[in-house]
Parts: C-alpha cells; sequence; structure tokens
C-alpha cells in the first residue's frame, strides 16, 4: 500500500487543539502497512492521538522539518530507514524521542548509541507500546505548554497585578510543578550524571561558560614552576599541555623533564604523579610527554607520550608505572568527549582518530590520508577539543589555523587563521593549545606571537586576551605558549614554555 501524499493538515488543529495537544508520533518503516502493525495503531493513538505513517525516508523527513518547533514529535523507525534518517534529523527541536523497532537489536544498538535521542532499540511490539508509554507520561508533565493569565483586580481594592512580569510567573509556577513532579531514583542518579559532566568534566572540555565580554587581567600569576629551567620539584623544562581539574590543580606535561606533575592550588612545587624516572620506553618511564587529561570515571592519566609513539593510562594516585593504549602513534593532543570517547592527533600523518570504549582501532575524524593544506586536510595537528556536539577542533598548526569538523564531516571549516603560509619551517608550529566556550568563540595559543587570541565565532579577526607584549618573562608576557584551559571560574591558564612556568590570568567581575 502506497504512502499517503502529505498534508499540512495532518497536524493541523483548531487553536483550542493545538494549544492542549502538541505531541505527535511518526512510523517510519517500509512495511509499516502490514497487519501485525496495522492491529497496534489502536495502542498507539490511545498514547499518542496524531499518528502518521511513512515508508520513504525523504517524505518522513520533510514532514519533520516543516513542523513547528513547538511541536513535539516521537518518532519510531526502522532498524534500515533509521540509519537514515536520524543522523538528519536528530537535532531538530521538534523531535524528542526516537525508537528503533526491529528484528536485529545487536547490530542496530551500534549505531543508535551515538544519538541521545533514541530511547530504546525493541524488537516486540508490546515492549515498543510498553515503552513508548511510560516515557510519554514523563514527556506530557515537562512539555506540555502551561498558559499563565495575569488578570487586574477592581481598582477599588487597590491591588493589580498589571505591574506583574509575565515572564517571571511562568517561571515560579513552572519551578513549583518541577518540585511538584515525582522522582525515581533512576532520575536522581541520571541528574547527578549530568551535573558531574556539565561541571566537573574536562575543563578543557564542552563545560566552558564564558561570559562574551569577558576580559582578563594582563598580568597573569605564576602557579606552577615559575624558578628557572630545572628537575626539582618546583621547576619546570619546557611545560607543554596542561589540565586543570575540579579543585584547581594542575597536571602538567613537564615536557623535558619526561614526567607529569600536579601542582596542588596554592602550592609552592609539584608532585611527580607519571613518569619521573629518566627518558626512556619502560613502562615506568616517559619521553617527552606532550600533553595530559584526567579520565574521572577510571580516576586516570591519560597522557600523549611523543617521544615514545604510545599514548598511556596511568593511575592517578600512587601509579608506578603505565599502560599503553594506543602504539605506534605521534600523538600531540588528545582529549575526552562526554561518552568516554577518545580523541588523539597524530602529527605525522595529519590526522586525528577517536576510540570509544572497547575500540580496538580508531576512527578518523579530521583529516585525511596524507599531510596538505586543502580543507579536507590537516598539516601537522597538535592539540585537539572536541564540543557538546562531537564537533572536533583541532590547532592546524602547520596551516596557521585552527580547523573544526563537524561529526561525520568530510572536511573541515576553518574558524580561525594566521598570516599567509611562508616558507619558513622553523614556524611549522604557529598555532598551539586550544579550547573553545559555549559560544563556538575559539581561545589558541599563537605560539610564535607570544599571545593567547580569542576568536569569535563567525569573527574576521581575533583579539589579544593574554600577552601580546612581545617575548619575555614579565608578568604581561609569554615566551612560546602551549598547552591552555579554563578553570570552572573562566580563569585561563597558559603553559608558558619557555619560561619554564605555568601562569593564570584571572578573568575580570562583569559589572552592570
Amino acid at each position: 500500500m502506497a504512502t499517503s501524499t502529505l498534508s499540512n493538515d495532518d497536524f493541523h488543529r483548531n487553536s483550542a487543539d493545538q494549544h492542549l495537544e502538541i505531541f505527535g508520533l511518526i512510523w517510519l518503516d517500509a512495511d509499516v502497512n502490514i497487519k501485525e502493525i496495522r492491529n497496534t495503531e489502536q495502542q498507539f493513538r490511545s498514547i499518542i492521538n496524531h499518528l502518521k505513517k511513512f515508508q520513504d525516508v525523504k517524505q518522513c523527513q520533510q514532514y519533520i522539518e516543516e513542523r513547528s518547533q513547538k511541536d513535539r514529535l516521537v518518532l519510531i523507525v526502522s532498524g534500515r530507514l533509521g540509519r537514515e534518517i536520524v543522523p538528519s534529523i536528530h537535532k531538530l527541536r521538534q523531535v524528542i524521542s526516537i525508537y528503533v523497532y526491529c528484528m536485529d537489536k545487536k547490530s542496530n544498538e551500534q549505531w543508535s548509541c551515538e544519538f541521545a535521542k533514541v530511547k530504546a532499540v525493541v524488537v516486540e511490539l508490546d515492549e515498543l507500546v510498553s515503552r513508548i508509554k511510560t516515557d510519554h507520561k514523563i514527556q506530557k508533565k515537562v512539555e506540555e505548554p502551561l498558559s499563565i493569565s495575569v488578570l487586574n483586580t477592581s481598582i477599588d481594592t487597590g491591588k493589580s497585578t498589571i505591574g506583574v512580569n509575565g515572564e517571571f510567573v511562568f517561571s515560579q509556577v513552572l519551578i513549583d510543578c518541577l518540585l511538584r513532579l515525582k522522582s525515581t531514583q533512576t532520575d536522581i542518579n541520571e541528574l547527578i550524571n549530568y551535573l558531574k559532566n556539565e561541571y566537573e568534566g574536562p575543563l578543557r572540555a564542552p563545560a566552558i561558560d564564558i561570559h562574551p565580554n569577558a576580559t582578563w587581567r594582563p598580568d597573569g600569576i605564576t602557579v606552577a614552576g615559575g624558578n628557572g629551567k630545572g628537575n626539582e620539584l618546583n621547576q619546570l623544562d619546557n611545560p607543554h599541555g596542561l589540565y586543570v581539574d575540579d579543585d584547581q590543580t594542575i597536571y602538567i606535561a613537564d615536557y623535558l623533564n619526561h614526567r607529569i606533575v600536579a601542582w596542588k592550588y596554592g602550592a609552592t612545587s609539584g608532585q611527580v604523579v607519571a613518569g619521573g624516572n629518566g627518558q626512556g620506553n619502560g613502562t615506568n618511564q616517559l619521553d617527552r610527554p606532550h600533553d595530559v587529561i584526567v579520565d574521572k570515571e577510571r580516576d586516570s592519566l591519560i597522557i600523549s607520550d611523543a617521544g615514545n609513539y604510545r599514548v598511556v593510562r596511568w593511575p592517578r594516585r600512587n601509579g608506578a608505572s603505565g599502560e599503553t593504549i594506543i602504539s605506534h602513534i605521534d600523538c600531540m593532543g588528545l582529549t575526552l568527549d562526554q561518552t568516554g570517547s577518545l580523541y588523539v592527533s597524530d602529527f605525522a600523518e595529519g590526522k586525528v582518530l577517536r576510540y570509544r570504549i572497547g575500540d580496538f582501532g580508531g576512527t578518523m575524524v579530521a583529516g585525511s590520508v596524507g599531510i596538505g593544506h586543502c580543507i579536507d586536510q590537516l598539516y601537522n595537528p597538535c592539540y585537539v577539543f572536541v564540543d557538546q556536539d562531537r564537533s572536533v577542533y583541532v590547532s592546524d598548526s602547520g596551516n596557521y589555523r585552527v580547523m573544526k569538523w563537524e561529526e561525520g564531516a568530510k572536511e573541515g571549516i576553518v574558524v580561525e587563521s594566521g598570516p599567509e603560509q611562508i616558507n619558513d619551517f622553523s614556524k611549522m608550529h604557529d598555532r598551539t593549545g586550544v579550547v573553545v566556550d559555549q559560544l563556538n568563540t575559539v581561545y589558541v595559543a599563537d605560539y610564535y606571537n607570544h599571545r593567547i587570541i580569542r576568536w569569535p565565532k563567525g569573527a574576521t579577526q581575533g583579539s589579544i586576551i593574554a600577552g601580546g607584549n612581545g617575548r619575555g618573562k614579565g608578568s604581561n608576557q609569554l615566551f612560546f605558549p602551549q598547552g591552555l584551559s579554563f578553570d570552572r571560574y573562566g580563569n585561563l591558564y597558559v603553559a608558558d614554555q619557555g619560561n619554564f612556568r605555568v601562569q593564570k590570568f584571572n578573568i575580570k567581575q562583569m559589572t552592570n
């Protein structure tokens, strides 16, 4: 039976109905009209009255995209058609949940796990009905519109609500409704995990919330090192990557000391937490570590052990040795996304690889085969950053630019660029540390110009937020800046390589 012709009337209701009913159920399946499915329709209509069926992906996608963002659509897809449509419609506001109804649960769980709105993969219709019914009870409480009328009382009473801000009233009533919702232990755990990811997660990762007009104090404070070049616990030797933990402990890749040092807030010396046993390739040694991050889930450090062409995992507390997790890679930068996937740059091969938990091999998510200067290529990628949409930002040092590769993209987008390329191969590492905030503003270490640049989304030029006063060791100067990071307050930390120190630039308090 052919799919019915699309009509804009399918979801049209009179104004009263539209106000009361915002939910719609869409079923996309090549076999959507078989008897077994038809017999289930009535059960679905008892949950969500407005049901629309499709057998064609393009028609279904067009229909969804034409719906108002105020609509709330629940989508059922087959495994085969789901693979086609879900990546295209997953981010649409009107799509709130997706269910995969299929015969092969395992294979469909593999591709669907990347999409947060996919709530379940099921093989039985009864299970599908039950799951949608349960979830919809919650969705109705959260998504149904709330109507508020601000009424004027009689003038004679001397009281009126005419001056009450409608948005304020709405927010207060909404808060009251939310507080009255009954929560389960699952809800509580979900909230805790969300807040951990949002506020505790890697602060070189997607939780950074910085005001668009923020500025930083021009004079930095030395918070690690600063006592000359050396291998004592109060010294650093060419620090590269760094990571700022929740308690403002700084983990530093102490490059030429072949160690990772943890420097607690306010401390005058650091503590060796990885390596520190001389330059070498033993399990208790490092060779010119370039970057370091903290994996909170496993309470461990992940280190780009550049001189040994490997990535190692090292216990964060009292670890005597590390474990190689990636071999034969010229890794200069690494990071984790919110799902725990590891992203690593391959400096020599001109690409960034993603390793999901349990993967034996990496997937290329930026760059292509071979280095180059085109927008589908990278030339000596260094540091990497991944945002909440799993877009990869990489300091493409050999091309004097920062590139953004959206998830699944075959080519990148230039989001920050330096001068035209010059034939001075001593200046290949022009762009080093990179961080991106919630507004997609890019912060990048401009290595040879001894400064940190802020580059707002869509801007044609950046602005200096730290350094930029020539090469030097003054409090307002930098000398070959490498890695950078922010703490939860928006303070900026810079690995000041040539000055053998880490500088902290405090954010200025915003005033009205």
